[in-house]
């Protein structure tokens, strides 16, 4: 009996069409480096993936649009932006950052200093406000997001919220967002959005 694996893909789904590696060279990966912090990254070496080729320029940068620091013990984004600039010829450039399964709770205005990214790996932080979302809504062309393994994952109308935000994605949390997904983002929206608004705003009086 033979198995067949259907190669069709979803119309939304994007995920196989971006190429990190796409005419640029391979990603500059720093994942499981024991890093506490950004601060951190210029006393160490990026791990060499399957394409060893040496991307830097005389200036010792990389000819890169990919950074990963996934698997690391990040808090914040102290030196963040510093790092970038450190580790990439054409910083402004940067559009796949892989923050995955590190400690951060709060996302800082250093990401949004760079609005090219287009896929962005939080799952598996320690994000607990879905506030944190709206400050996402900075990035024109972020199209894939993960957030699930946040605190954030238990709140009612997780996705809906996300959706609501950033209707622009394409695909969230590994999955892609389909009409159906964006149709119950709208009523969720429509229902509950404005509510919240004006909770936040007695709060903050």
């Amino acid at each position: 009996m033979t198995t067949m694996t259907s190669t069709m893909k979803s119309p939304r789904d994007t995920s196989a069409a971006i190429d990190a590696t796409n005419e640029y060279g391979p990603p500059v990966d720093y994942s499981f480096k024991r890093l506490t912090s950004f601060l951190d990254v210029p006393d160490e070496v990026p791990r060499k993936g399957q394409k060893k080729k040496d991307c830097k320029n005389q200036n010792g940068k990389y000819n890169s649009t990919t950074l990963k620091f996934s698997n690391n013990t990040i808090t914040d984004f102290e030196g963040f932006e510093s790092a970038v600039e450190m580790l990439l010829e054409n910083p402004s450039e940067l559009s796949y950052l892989d923050l995955s399964i590190n400690y951060i709770m709060k996302l800082d205005e250093a990401i949004l200093k760079y609005p090219n990214i287009k896929m962005l790996y939080l799952h598996g932080n320690r994000i607990d406000k879905l506030e944190e979302i709206d400050k996402l809504g900075a990035f024109p062309n972020l199209i894939s997001l993960t957030v699930h393994g946040n605190p954030i994952e238990d709140q009612a109308g997780f996705r809906s919220y996300i959706l609501s935000h950033l209707p622009k994605l394409k695909n969230l949390n590994f999955s892609g967002v389909t009409k159906a997904d964006l149709k119950n983002a709208t009523t969720w929206k429509t229902m509950y959005g404005n509510k919240k608004k004006k909770r936040r705003r007695k709060e903050e009086d």
